[in-house]
């Protein structure tokens, strides 16, 4: 139990150092790179600067996780305590335990964060840099929606409202009618109309029959847990869905028999793509000799970043072609995940089996 406290803390350490450096580091880049676009509003730049951190967090904690397990594992090779820990009868298991805890814990809080804001801390830096506000409006958004085509001229997530409103009903693929409006609100689950010019088409045209027909309504409810934010974020083709977000909108458009890729590209994203560090973490550890004279430590450790950097690269790359459809998300995110969580089982399970092995 010492061990394992003493290898936690120490993990924990480098952890905290290593995210800290390359996090900042990100935030200093990018503010230098984008300094002069952006408002002379302080608050805005250090709203900027905060959700840049917040995004560099987002991409650098999975690498910081592993960069820190390499070096605590240095340190204790250079100080001879792996060696002491394995003269005390603790076995590779127990050395790598606290690493897994570790890191299976935050890549659990990880995953928990993007059911907040946290998960589009780059697109609202984004809009900061080029709109300066959190969210800019939506222009000219046009969907379908069971048997009505409708259209937004400007959306306003963040306040949950919509201007110049136009929804065309059809009926037996003929337009039936047709709904003007200056503004929508988005309130109780639900889009609200105050006022609106309606124009209904007969359903028989003919010279004797009734003609078109102008009313204006007032109280129209419609388009039923369609959110703003679930609006902007699919048919503007965004990927930084929250999970409550994106689980609504799977809900919604499977409905609506719409294509919904993008979305458990998404999902898959958040929960499967983080298993990578635990996976990750086990695989290296086992190729680590338990001394440095087994090793040049300078060598282990170049190679050891460069790996995790190819592997992260790959996945990255994986990520993004199933979030533009070039290939399906279970191909570019879940297989990759399951192999590297299989392969780690696989090398955790056969080092128990040895251990079984030699008490026996």
């Amino acid at each position: 139990m010492i061990a394992f406290w003493y290898i936690t803390k120490l993990y924990l350490k480098y952890f905290i150092i290593i995210l800290s450096a390359l996090t900042f580091f990100m935030v200093g880049f990018d503010y230098l790179s984008n300094s002069d676009k952006l408002t002379h509003s302080a608050n805005l730049t250090l709203l900027y600067l905060l959700y840049k951190l917040l995004f560099a967090i987002d991409m650098m904690l999975p690498l910081s996780l592993i960069f820190a397990m390499i070096s605590t594992k240095i340190h204790l090779i250079n100080s001879n305590a792996l060696v002491a820990f394995y003269s005390l009868g603790l076995s590779k298991i127990d050395i790598l335990r606290p690493f897994v805890v570790v890191s299976v814990s935050i890549t659990l809080v990880y995953i928990a964060l993007h059911a907040t804001p946290f998960a589009k801390a780059d697109e609202y830096s984004n809009n900061i840099r080029s709109s300066a506000s959190i969210l800019k409006p939506t222009s000219k958004l046009f969907f379908t929606y069971q048997e009505y085509y409708i259209y937004f001229g400007k959306l306003y997530p963040l306040q949950d409202r919509a201007e110049d409103i136009r929804i065309f009903k059809f009926k037996n693929d003929s337009l039936t009618e047709v709904l003007v409006s200056d503004e929508a609100y988005y309130r109780d689950d639900s889009w609200h109309i105050s006022r609106a010019s309606l124009l209904h088409k007969p359903e028989i045209l003919a010279l004797d029959a009734e003609g078109i027909v102008f009313t204006n309504e007032s109280s129209l409810r419609m388009l039923d847990g369609f959110k703003p934010t679930i609006l902007d974020q699919v048919y503007e083709g965004k990927v930084n869905y929250t999970i409550v977000d994106a689980l609504e909108a799977l809900r919604l458009l499977s409905r609506e028999n719409i294509n919904v890729d993008k979305i458990k590209s998404a999902l898959y994203r958040i929960f499967a793509s983080p298993f990578f560090v635990p996976s990750l973490i086990v695989i290296m550890f086992f190729m680590v000799p338990i001394s440095s004279r087994f090793l040049n430590v300078t060598l282990f450790s170049f190679a050891a970043i460069v790996l995790t950097i190819v592997v992260w690269s790959i996945l990255f790359v994986l990520t993004e072609l199933s979030n533009n459809k070039t290939i399906s998300s279970e191909i570019g995110i879940l297989l990759p995940a399951f192999i590297l969580v299989s392969i780690a089982l696989y090398e955790w399970y056969k080092e128990r089996y040895k251990q079984k092995k030699v008490k026996t």
